[in-house]
């Protein structure tokens, strides 16, 4: 009794937090990122009315500083909550989150998908999302790579994601003592509120292999 009491406490307090998280993600999109454009779009005007060359070269560079900053945003707010999980669903976020994932860390990622896709809850397709969010964020912080694999599999009762890279991998046991721990605590947490599992293999020089394993109904 006391483990379902917890496992309720546990599902509710991340749901708050999700909320929240939208709420800020869609500020960020819908306000602050706006803004920024606009400002965007003012600098380049008035850039092209400039004569003096010193002056043209600072607004070019100032106009060029703002568009790295939208870019950054976007994924900030992306990464903070996927608006289009609500409306075009789980693979689309992913996808979506993958162009902004390359053009950010210079990351290829190679997704690839097999299955007809199954329509889920919220809360597990924010669960997966966040957790592929995860595992490609601590391949662009610690694999030393290139490129990545993103591989989505359908099965007739079972969603089974595996996130791989060919980079410089690790050995479990020292990992446990490090902060990138932390990420991958959360990912076992998420899938494990939703019913799922997150297994994680490592060797060093061979790089990393995450896989997520979600029971889905048709």
């Amino acid at each position: 009794m006391e483990l379902k009491a917890f496992k309720y406490a546990s599902n509710y307090i991340i749901q708050s937090q999700e909320e929240e998280i939208k709420r800020i993600a869609l500020e960020l999109h819908e306000g602050i990122s706006q803004n920024l454009y606009s400002l965007s779009t003012g600098m380049e005007f008035l850039q092209s009315a400039m004569e003096d060359p010193a002056l043209k070269q600072y607004a070019n560079e100032m106009t060029e500083l703002m568009k790295r900053t939208i870019q950054e945003v976007r994924l900030l707010s992306v990464e903070l909550y996927p608006t289009t999980i609500d409306t075009l669903g789980l693979i689309s976020a992913i996808k979506s989150y993958i162009k902004l994932f390359t053009s950010s860390f210079g990351i290829v990622v190679d997704l690839q998908t097999t299955g007809r896709e199954m329509e889920i809850s919220e809360g597990k397709s924010l669960a997966i999302f966040r957790s592929c969010q995860e595992a490609l964020i601590n391949i662009a912080k610690y694999a030393d790579t290139s490129d990545a694999k993103l591989t989505i599999l359908w099965g007739l009762n079972t969603l089974t994601i595996h996130i791989e890279d060919e980079g410089k991998g690790f050995e479990l046991e020292e990992e446990n003592s490090r902060n990138s721990f932390k990420g991958i605590a959360a990912m076992k947490q998420r899938m494990t509120n939703v019913g799922g599992e997150c297994m994680l293999h490592s060797e060093i020089g061979r790089g990393t292999k995450v896989t997520l394993q979600l029971p889905v109904q048709d």
